[in-house]
């Protein structure tokens, strides 16, 4: 999670009170910047704002500090999904790479949809369903990296290209509002299909029956 910090600071010799506000920043480095401002003496307040412009105390961030070595943080996840024109079936795939009280995770995810209309349909449903992964894990008001070989999810996604196809905008909300609810960011990146070899297996293997789920730690 990245904060910024909103500020009114006092001027001694003119009495004159001035706003400012810092860029985004670590919420331990916005812990330390507040900590030097208040031994001026001259802080008459100050605000905490997430990314998702939410407002918290300088308690909850020091509780949420305390508590992020034990909840998965770090996250870059791997996606993908398959589509079967002949069956109308879908597989997805999912490769999650966290790290968690000091160690590195990896979860292997896939799944088996029906009734989808296309491959890209199906790559959106993998998005979504990385979601509600990560809501299981509990990761919650951070930044997370998504790597994806689909164009069109990266982008509209993204919001760099509108979204004008009914069933992708009914992924799209869903996606936002889980989004929204678990306080993230989402970066993502398109890479080549050979840079997404894990989760493009996981979803064949999908497709053909075979249901994966499994967590281990992982080598540093």
């Amino acid at each position: 999670m990245k904060i910024r910090i909103e500020w009114s600071y006092l001027v001694l010799k003119t009495k004159q009170s001035f706003f400012m506000k810092s860029e985004f920043m670590s919420v331990a480095h916005a812990l330390m910047l507040h900590d030097d401002l208040e031994k001026t003496g001259r802080l008459k307040s100050i605000d905490f704002y997430d990314e998702q412009d939410t407002t918290w105390t300088k308690k909850e961030l020091l509780k949420f500090l305390k508590q992020f070595e034990t909840e998965p943080h770090d996250v870059k996840a791997y996606i993908d999904g398959g589509f079967e024109k002949e069956t109308k079936n879908s597989g997805v795939g999912l490769a999650i790479y966290y790290k968690q009280n000091h160690k590195n995770w990896r979860l292997r995810f896939n799944d088996t949809l029906e009734l989808l209309e296309d491959n890209n349909e199906a790559e959106y449903a993998a998005l979504y369903l990385l979601l509600r992964q990560l809501e299981e894990l509990g990761v919650h008001h951070q930044t997370i990296q998504v790597y994806s070989d689909s164009m069109v999810v990266v982008n509209q996604a993204s919001g760099e290209w509108p979204c004008y196809e009914e069933h992708y905008l009914a992924w799209l909300e869903r996606i936002d509002q889980l989004t929204a609810k678990l306080g993230l960011t989402i970066n993502y990146e398109l890479i080549d299909r050979s840079l997404n070899k894990e989760a493009d297996q996981l979803a064949t293997q999908a497709l053909v029956g075979t249901k994966i789920e499994a967590t281990i730690e992982k080598q540093a």
